[in-house]
């Protein structure tokens, strides 16, 4: 029996014992209001805090719904004209103590262009820490020792980072990356040189040429980028499965974007299943992570360097394009209710307050302060009032596989005006073929029974469905154009205005 691996296991079994394992054990709603103080406390020397007066706040009682009355709701946009511009350009205690090194570039699905979001040295130590209990709760899923001795495959951004002389951008992969504790380099792959790495291609490259020496158990990263490098792994080494050469490998750890439509071709990869655990790690910090097996949800993460609120994703506090009312009613971890859809605000380490990240998520245990994701903000389509979440598309997809007995690994939707009155046109990325009519057919059919508002407006307002099947190449192909290529960069499953326009046209220029 491995002497590391039973080292390892008994630590991560002690971890899991201790008070830091998790907030499960706590009062979620003390644990959000200490987080608050504790945040304001730090931060009220600052500009920002002096500007909203958080020396006073941190002295109210009610220090909650005092922060809430005196600090506005910010978007991205709002927050960075009139704050975060001043970051960038070099300037201190802006909105957190000292100055800021690192500034993560967002994967740009919901915008236009990248965000530069900053990355305080508490937000990478808040990540660390978090990090660190979701190793301990390795301890739940019963492995064997053996497995704490495998290496861990972690498909990010480049850890060279682009540096102007004021702070250094990159992927938070490869800012978080670069700052992995000295014990865990043993365990991390493909290691250091190729971490560095700027060009994809030749990242891919460097990985499949040097699989065979390594003996994975995790893999770490987004879908459809792992799935890619897994294809070509079994294509140059001439085999049946992924496990052919990583037989250990027991664990696929994956977040920001739902796993469901990559889930029928992932597991044809594979020779016998293995662990899904899905975590919550954004560019704004480390949200929440699956704590325990067979759960459906991710457990949030109260108390350490981010304080949530809740805003019920609905007309009241969101306009028709989807943009945050100033009116907006946010509710805390006190008042949540379980299957609601809202839209995330969060205060953090890294100078971020009241912020809208542009994610949609549900509760499935107020008790255990669990959530899933259900989409993005920008990304529910609603033309003529059929509210289509990303959740539901999802789960159309999810149905429209089995029925067809198909992969379609990615896919995008778009909404547009047809015959005085509206049309969905559904992009499907498969490299099986597919009977398009009878695709379309149940694409319809299965949003009726998911989607009541849907049903109603197929009779009143959406005129028609129709469906492009594409070669999965093409939706890679794209990104790779539009320089959005590997890491942590999806492509987006609503197409609106400019990236609908600039889709069309590439798939114009390529003749489909």
């Amino acid at each position: 029996m491995p002497i590391l691996g039973s080292i390892i296991k008994s630590a991560i079994e002690l971890g899991s014992k201790l008070p830091v394992e998790g907030n499960r054990n706590l009062n979620p709603i003390l644990a959000q209001e200490k987080t608050l103080r504790k945040m304001l406390k730090k931060a009220q020397n600052t500009a920002f805090g002096e500007e909203y007066e958080f020396s006073e706040l941190i002295r109210r009682k009610d220090v909650i719904s005092a922060f809430q009355n005196k600090v506005p709701l910010f978007d991205y946009n709002s927050i960075h004209k009139a704050w975060w511009y001043r970051i960038l350009n070099g300037e201190s205690y802006v909105c957190w103590p000292g100055s800021v090194k690192y500034f993560a570039l967002s994967s740009g699905t919901s915008e236009a262009t990248s965000k530069y979001l900053p990355v305080t040295s508490d937000m990478l130590k808040a990540i660390k820490k978090t990090s660190t209990r979701q190793i301990f709760s390795l301890a739940k899923y019963d492995f064997p020792k053996e497995f704490y001795q495998k290496g861990i495959l972690m498909l990010g951004g480049s850890t060279h980072l682009e540096f102007n002389g004021t702070y250094y951008e990159g992927d938070l992969s490869g800012i978080t990356t670069g700052n992995i504790p000295f014990w865990f380099q043993h365990f991390y792959k493909p290691g250091k040189r190729i971490s560095r790495e700027r060009n994809w291609t030749t990242k891919l490259d460097e990985i499949v040429a040097n699989a065979g020496n390594w003996d994975i158990g995790v893999i770490v990263g987004v879908p459809a980028w792992l799935q890619i490098l897994m294809e070509r792994i079994i294509k140059e080494y001439n085999l049946n499965t992924i496990h052919d050469i990583w037989p250990n490998l027991s664990i696929y750890v994956h977040g920001g974007v739902s796993f469901t439509p990559y889930m029928k071709s992932f597991e044809k990869l594979l020779a016998h299943p293995i662990t899904y655990i899905e975590t919550y790690l954004a560019s704004e910090g480390f949200m929440a992570y699956q704590s325990r097996p067979n759960s459906d949800g991710m457990q949030l993460v109260l108390d350490n360097g981010l304080f949530f609120e809740f805003v019920p994703f609905n007309e009241q506090n969101f306009d028709d394009d989807s943009n945050l009312r100033p009116t907006a009613k946010t509710v805390t971890i006190a008042d949540v209710e379980e299957g609601v859809d809202y839209a995330l605000l969060i205060t953090s380490v890294a100078g971020a307050y009241r912020y809208l990240i542009g994610d949609t998520i549900r509760f499935t245990s107020k008790e255990l302060s669990e959530i899933v994701i259900t989409g993005r903000t920008k990304h529910f389509l609603s033309i003529c009032g059929e509210h289509l979440s990303q959740e539901n598309m999802n789960r159309a997809i999810e149905m429209l596989s089995q029925q067809l007995n198909v992969s379609i690994t990615e896919f995008s939707v778009a909404g547009f005006k047809y015959e005085s009155m509206f049309a969905h046109r559904w992009y499907l990325g498969t490299n099986d073929t597919i009977d398009i009519e009878k695709a379309r057919k149940l694409i319809d059919e299965n949003l009726k029974l998911l989607n009541d508002d849907y049903r109603v407006e197929r009779l009143h307002a959406v005129r028609d469905v129709f469906v492009e099947v594409l070669p999965v190449e093409v939706f890679y192909n794209y990104m790779r154009k539009c320089g959005k290529e590997g890491s942590q960069n999806k492509f987006p499953r609503v197409l609106k205005t400019a990236k609908l326009e600039n889709w069309e046209q590439y798939l114009k220029s390529i003749g489909k």
